[in-house]
């Protein structure tokens, strides 16, 4: 199957979702692993992100 969005969209995107989706929850146990989830999303966008960042060298 070929991806027609990048990795980072498609965690970022997910990380939204999740987000929305506490938004609308009461409190509880559910409502606090949501937001854990969408940053941990957003970590692997931006750790994916640096990895194909230009600065990088491999080691010589």
């Amino acid at each position: 199957m070929k991806q027609t969005r990048s990795l980072e969209e498609r965690m970022a995107e997910q990380a939204a979702k999740l987000k929305e989706q506490a938004s609308k929850l009461p409190a509880g146990p559910e409502r606090e692993v949501l937001p854990k989830r969408a940053r941990i999303a957003e970590t692997g966008a931006h750790l994916s992100d640096w990895l194909r960042s230009p600065g990088l060298q491999p080691p010589r």
